[in-house]
């Protein structure tokens, strides 16, 4: 889906490799394998076993490091990071990973998530004295691993992590070790890879298969890892609890050829399709798919209704994102200069489109109307997911029920807004089937967006005040 006006804004990545001569250059490539995860900035931290040495800016991976000399990144250890704010705080110094130098040793910090307690947490540190830099929820875990004991340990880390409660995955670097760390429900994706002797750690796999890494394992829920040139260990920080990987990283998130959590992206999507149209077929000429993570889908619902799939929009390669536009005037003429229909294709048919999700509603709306004034007959359109009608608070940009069209209207009251001659969505048993496996601890998803079941849960929670990521 194209995402929406003040719609599904992507979370962010975190990137680490330990042992490679050329660890700062792999943890480029890496990260902009993940650009699509955020555009907002970008920032590598190596380490020489003595230094760490930064270097981050605002804007896209290649804009941030065209003018970067390497050689001053040197070291066989770094952790990467881009970005999407999901609450304001655009500024250079949000921007990952986070610097911080002390006596007793210097620590990055590499976050993906968000932390649901942490305006409560930073008000507690600022009334014993800490002074914040940024207004990252990041920063607040930096504050609470130095409040556990000067080292920066296995030991002073999991009682920081025992204070916080989100979804989260980290990157933690000091001179001589990086720490791994996973939520207790899983919700966010991490993975461990290998690169010959070295050890590489990020948000996606397709990550590894940039660098010709090969996948390794899961970071599990509650697991604390740790890398130095000693090896890998594990421990746990907490009690892992059921899998809830965020269902969305599946249904949009994540890129196609990535495995989330032992589940290929593009297999689940195309599951979502068959299921959809299973639930929701559709008397039409055509199957089409709005670029580029409904394709999948897209793909699955013309193979099992027995309908022709066809190229009815085409995406224009040089335009950005529309989410990223300053403007919302600039957002809704990104739309158009993103999107074209094939008039050729579509027109005097009668077509299922097929998206993975509504958020707001306005991208749905210009793009059946865009079909509809190039020649299209009928415009039927079926969403992949079942309809987001509650806020998220573990790091996508979805932050109130007042954004979202689900929570607003009845779905003919959709019909009606986005001007489709039908809409229908994936049931949430058709979801969970295209994408679990088994019913193991390490399986499930969180749907919380969907249902408002939210697998974990803080007093306060609409009260988010800082920035993720």
């Amino acid at each position: 889906m194209l995402a929406e006006i003040k719609g599904i804004n992507e979370e962010c990545g975190v990137f680490g490799i330990w042992g490679h001569e050329k660890a700062a250059e792999l943890t480029y490539y890496g990260l902009h394998s993940m650009q699509h995860r955020g555009q907002e900035g970008a920032g590598i931290v190596s380490s020489d076993g003595v230094e760490l040495k930064p270097y981050k800016g605002m804007g896209l991976v290649n804009d941030v490091f065209k003018h970067a000399d390497f050689s001053e990144l040197s070291g066989k250890v770094a952790v990467g990071h881009v970005r999407y704010s999901t609450q304001g705080g655009k500024v250079i110094e949000n921007v990952q990973p986070l610097l911080f130098r002390a006596q007793a040793g210097s620590m990055a910090l590499a976050h993906n998530g968000n932390i649901m307690n942490a305006h409560k947490l930073r008000g507690e540190l600022e009334e014993q004295g800490s002074i914040f830099q940024t207004s990252s929820d990041t920063e607040v875990l930096a504050h609470l691993i130095k409040r556990s004991g000067n080292e920066i340990s296995e030991e002073t880390i999991a009682n920081a992590l025992n204070k916080v409660v989100g979804a989260y995955a980290y990157l933690i670097l000091k001179e001589d070790k990086m720490f791994v760390a996973l939520d207790p429900s899983g919700i966010r994706p991490l993975s461990i890879g290998r690169l010959g002797e070295a050890y590489v750690v990020a948000s996606e796999t397709c990550a590894f298969d940039q660098i010709g890494a090969t996948f390794e394992r899961e970071v599990l829920p509650g697991e604390l890892i740790t890398i130095s040139d000693k090896g890998i260990s594990s421990t746990r920080f907490a009690m892992r609890e059921q899998r809830k990987m965020c269902a969305m990283e599946y249904v949009y998130l994540s890129r196609p050829d990535s495995d989330v959590n032992l589940v290929n992206v593009h297999a689940s999507r195309k599951r979502m399709g068959i299921e959809l149209a299973k639930e929701a077929p559709s008397d039409a000429d055509m199957v089409i798919g709005v670029p580029d993570s409904s394709i999948s889908a897209a793909i699955g619902y013309a193979e099992q209704s027995g309908l022709p799939y066809e190229m009815g929009i085409i995406k224009n390669r040089y335009v950005g994102r529309t989410f990223i536009q300053p403007s919302q005037e600039l957002r809704e003429l990104g739309v158009k200069m993103k999107l074209s229909p094939v008039r050729g294709i579509v027109e005097g048919k009668r077509i299922v489109m097929i998206d993975d999700s509504i958020v707001r509603g306005t991208t749905s709306r210009r793009i059946v109307q865009m079909l509809k004034k190039a020649g299209a007959k009928e415009v039927h359109v079926r969403i992949a997911s079942p309809a987001i009608q509650h806020p998220c608070y573990y790091g996508i940009d979805m932050s109130t029920r007042k954004e979202l069209i689900a929570a607003n209207y009845t779905v003919e009251g959709i019909c009606e807004q986005i001007g489709a001659d039908s809409v229908a969505y994936l049931s949430e048993a058709g979801l969970e089937k295209a994408i679990v496996k088994d019913k193991t601890l390490n399986q499930g998803i969180c749907t919380a967006c969907m249902t408002g079941k939210y697998p974990v849960k803080e007093d306060g929670q609409k009260e988010i005040a800082f920035t993720s990521c």
